[in-house]
């Protein structure tokens, strides 16, 4: 709801500020007096561009203020939150415009672009205005209108639960199905890869330890000889290293008793002998161990070969390399497999929900069609009522080839002006007046059940007069029993009919200039201001009379 709107250095109006209560609010004044420029200065806090021509004062800032108290407004206070914006129960939307031209908007003092601006002051206030936007060329207002005439609140939320569910299934499948697609391009190559590096089996570290081998089968013979010579010298020669040194010692233990020094030294000699004869131990074991085996050989080689082979395609290092790649590509294959699990999986979870969501779809468009009926005849009464006995709305029902998150249905707001029977989308068949009263008549027969922002009707009773005009001022009224209303009008039943009258009116200043000015009537003045619009400047006793009618009415 709007409480508060201040108006600052806005084309002839230096300052001006309404507060309008919360149900209808009825603004007259003559023609010219300024009416429409508090639309236009309400239009900037919707969105609309602005430029410098707006300015009365030059040497200061264009400044439009509006306080809403949104503490019901779910929707709006959501968008909030989720546009990173302070949320409170109640909202401040300001627009600046310098004298420069340069334009700034804020939503609780944090600065948004205008198509930010738009979008969330369009859940706060919905202007109609001749051959202005119009809620009727929507699909989504269309909907929300028949759901509401059906009692279809419940039955909406079901089907859009639904709706939502299907539809984040659905993505998750499409998105296994683009990786399964390119998993599945690949995966013929890496099984080609996984079989070959399966088939070499190489054991760890089997590579480098077949290099070491070759090395030493390579060089065998040279081994041998060095082993065996050395063994010679040690314990197989003509005077046997082992020998000579046992000797000594024997010796050498024969003068201990009369050289007792000799002691150390023949103790040194037999821990060489002991070393001398375990290395001779060691050279046998290792002369042993050396082969010349060349089928051996020609079979370390090959394993060998294999191995550069695959360390060389795959740009690898080491056999540990090869081994973890062999690891990767079975769990990549694996991926393939489990993902073809887990699209198995989904869609028959997808299938499960899509018979219910068509289920829910089909109840909600039986629903409708049944309401859609006595709706189009409401609203057809309804605008005869406003000044147009021979217009007819006709609302239409086709089936959809695919459910979207309005269910299964087509709907579509039809309207013949003459009784032509040629039914044509509202926005192109009527005027800006009669698409005014014919979304007066939707929201009058829905107020009670769709919530509504702020409605501001700008001269929604123009060309009619009399007993259309009261119906129109009666439909306000109804609607404003459940929603803020404003509305600007020049006709006297429809402002009798506002809880509070504004009255807007052109002021000389003492520099000279003029100033639009508003003011909030009370009970007598009221009764002139409508008498004035029923008789004129000077209104005879029976205008009198007729408004104190009209406003105890």
């Amino acid at each position: 709801m709007l409480q508060k709107l201040t108006i600052k250095n806005y084309a002839i109006i230096d300052r001006l500020e309404v507060v309008p209560d919360g149900q209808l609010n009825t603004i007259t004044g003559e023609t010219g007096a300024g009416k429409s420029i508090i639309l236009g200065a309400l239009s900037l806090i919707l969105g609309e561009r602005a430029d410098t021509s707006v300015l009365i004062n030059k040497d200061d800032k264009c400044v439009i203020e509006a306080v809403f108290d949104v503490a019901g407004n779910e929707s709006f206070r959501t968008a909030l939150l989720e546009a990173d914006m302070d949320d409170d129960t109640q909202c401040i939307i300001r627009r600046e415009i310098s004298s420069a031209g340069k334009s700034r908007a804020f939503i609780n003092d944090s600065p948004v672009t205008l198509d930010v601006l738009g979008k969330l002051t369009g859940m706060l206030v919905d202007l109609q205005q001749q051959f202005g936007h119009l809620a009727l060329q929507e699909d989504a207002f269309q909907y929300d209108v028949i759901d509401a005439v059906a009692q279809n609140k419940a039955e909406r939320e079901a089907y859009t639960t639904l709706y939502l569910q299907y539809k984040q299934v659905k993505a998750s499948l499409d998105v296994l199905y683009k990786q399964q697609a390119q998993q599945q391009k690949d995966a013929d190559y890496k099984q080609f890869l996984l079989n070959e590096l399966e088939e070499a089996n190489f054991a760890d570290n089997e590579i480098e330890d077949a290099a070491q081998q070759l090395k030493q089968l390579e060089h065998a013979e040279k081994i041998l000889s060095a082993l065996q010579s050395s063994r010679y010298v040690l314990v197989e020669g003509d005077a046997p290293l082992v020998n000579e040194l046992k000797k000594l010692v024997q010796q050498l233990q024969a003068i201990i008793d009369v050289l007792p020094d000799a002691n150390a030294v023949q103790e040194r000699i037999s821990s060489a002998l002991i070393d001398l004869k375990d290395v001779a131990g060691e050279l046998e074991r290792l002369e042993s161990n050396v082969q010349l085996d060349d089928a051996k050989m020609q079979q370390m080689q090959e394993r060998a070969d294999a191995g550069y082979k695959l360390l060389k395609k795959h740009a690898l290092q080491t056999t540990a390399d090869l081994i973890a790649l062999q690891q990767q590509l079975q769990q990549e294959l694996q991926s393939v497999a489990d993902a073809s699990e887990k699209i198995t999986t989904l869609e028959k979870e997808l299938s499960q929900i899509e018979t219910s969501m068509l289920q829910a779809a089909q109840r909600l468009s039986a629903r409708r069609s049944a309401a859609i009926p006595s709706f189009a005849e409401e609203i057809n009464k309804r605008l005869a009522l406003v000044g147009m006995p021979n217009a007819r709305m006709q609302v239409t029902l086709t089936s959809k080839t695919q459910p979207d998150k309005f269910g299964i249905d087509n709907i579509a707001f039809l309207f013949d002006a003459n009784k032509s029977n040629k039914f044509l989308p509202v926005s192109k068949a009527a005027s800006g007046g009669e698409m005014s009263r014919i979304m007066l008549c939707i929201k009058s027969l829905t107020a009670s059940a769709m919530h509504l922002p702020t409605l501001i009707f700008d001269e929604v009773d123009t060309g009619i007069s009399g007993e259309a005009a009261r119906q129109v001022g009666i439909l306000l009224h109804q609607l404003a029993t459940h929603h803020q209303v404003i509305c600007i009008t020049h006709q006297p039943q429809v402002a009798a009919k506002g809880t509070t009258h504004f009255y807007v009116y052109k002021e000389e200043v003492a520099n000279g200039s003029i100033q639009t000015r508003l003011k909030a009537l009370d009970k007598e003045e009221r009764i002139t201001a409508i008498a004035r619009m029923i008789g004129g400047d000077t209104p005879s006793h029976a205008a009198i009379a007729n408004a104190k009618e009209l406003v105890a009415a």
